[in-house]
């Protein structure tokens, strides 16, 4: 698993590649919880490079989503591929996570 953040204003993007399962969802977790600051508008999961998703990780978005709301912020996920659409899909996390075909949908998703 790849962690890697940048900033676009009071927007943060969290960019996942490889694989988030049982084995890595504590440090996946613990990456987005100290990329997350109080001030941030909007968090941007980019998931263009992420191979692989498995229900650990899942819940771990789904913990990360309802502390960015309570934040008053917005968490939207983007660039997904076929089989990790398809996680999200089945699951109904497509439902919890507002999901864009790209990174610059995903920061006019947050300003809408």
């Amino acid at each position: 698993m790849d962690v890697t953040t940048t900033r676009e204003g009071l927007n943060l993007i969290v960019s996942v590649g490889g694989r988030v399962d049982g084995a890595n969802a504590t440090e996946f977790q613990a990456a987005l919880e100290s990329a997350i600051q109080p001030d941030d508008h909007g968090v941007v999961m980019d998931m263009g490079n992420l191979r692989y998703i498995s229900s650990a990780g899942l819940d771990v978005i789904l913990s990360v989503a309802k502390a960015v709301r309570k934040q008053n912020a917005k968490l939207v996920g983007c660039s997904l591929s076929g089989s990790v659409r398809e996680v999200f899909a089945i699951s109904g996390f497509d439902r919890i996570v507002p999901i864009c075909d790209s990174q610059a949908d995903a920061l006019q998703a947050l300003d809408d």
